[in-house]
């Protein structure tokens, strides 16, 4: 995989940079805070054009946008599905940018080293359990995990020793979902590449865009399912 990768000229330049204080960024570690810069910028780019009477494009576009992950979350968790938008938001915007990066060239997408993914998905993971005990309350939250209607009493201990395996079992998917999907294209991308440069690779990268695109909002839509049982558990059993 790095004898087909080209260093790029970002990261040699922040590890020049670094060199004289003895630290040296890996690849995903620069790109990801190059995604931080970017919705930094944006943000406050945009901040002062903000206009309720008078919005401007670019200002219509990202309310058409919050408005259908509003609808989305509200759909899946219910009316409280707003107040989960920052966090789910966020990592949308996360992923999907660091899977776009992979697409330019001098760039890669900090998705494709699987310590990326993870990060999401154990943020994940940790804010739907936070959630779920701010609204059930621990003990009950903990109760759910054994104690299911239907199925009787004496099951419980096998069902809790179930449902943590399959809670666990999340952050896998979740990582191995995203991470797989993104560096199997890219991995794709640079060996066709490499065998025939130019245009070759170019349907490969445009399928890139539409799958970079997909497994962020999958990503998205698991965490409000994920959200909507742990807050909701009493109305889902």
């Amino acid at each position: 995989m790095e004898a087909l990768e080209h260093p790029s000229p970002l990261v040699q330049l922040i590890n020049a940079l670094l060199a004289p204080f003895g630290i040296h960024a890996p690849d995903h570690v620069v790109f990801s805070a190059l995604i931080c810069l970017i919705v930094l910028g944006i943000g406050l780019a945009i901040r002062s054009q903000l206009s309720v009477e008078n919005p401007g494009k670019l200002q219509i576009i990202l309310e058409d946008v919050v408005s259908f992950f509003v609808s989305q979350l509200e759909s899946i968790i219910g009316p409280k599905g707003r107040q989960f938008l920052p966090l789910l938001g966020g990592l949308f915007v996360f992923i999907w940018i660091g899977n776009m990066m992979g697409q330019i060239p001098g760039l890669g997408a900090p998705t494709s080293n699987l310590n990326v993914p993870f990060a999401c998905a154990i943020t994940l993971w940790l804010y739907y359990h936070f959630q779920g005990i701010k609204a059930q309350g621990p003990i009950s939250y903990l109760k759910h995990f054994a104690v299911m209607p239907g199925v009787p009493i004496l099951m419980s201990p096998v069902i809790f020793v179930i449902e943590i395996i399959s809670h666990l079992s999340r952050v896998l998917s979740l990582t191995l979902r995203l991470f797989g999907n993104i560096f199997g294209e890219h991995l794709v991308v640079l060996i066709i590449a490499s065998i025939v440069p130019f245009l070759m690779p170019l349907p490969i990268q445009f399928l890139g865009l539409v799958v970079g695109t997909l497994q962020a909002f999958i990503f998205l839509t698991l965490g409000a399912i994920y959200l909507s049982a742990a807050v909701a558990v009493d109305e889902h059993h």
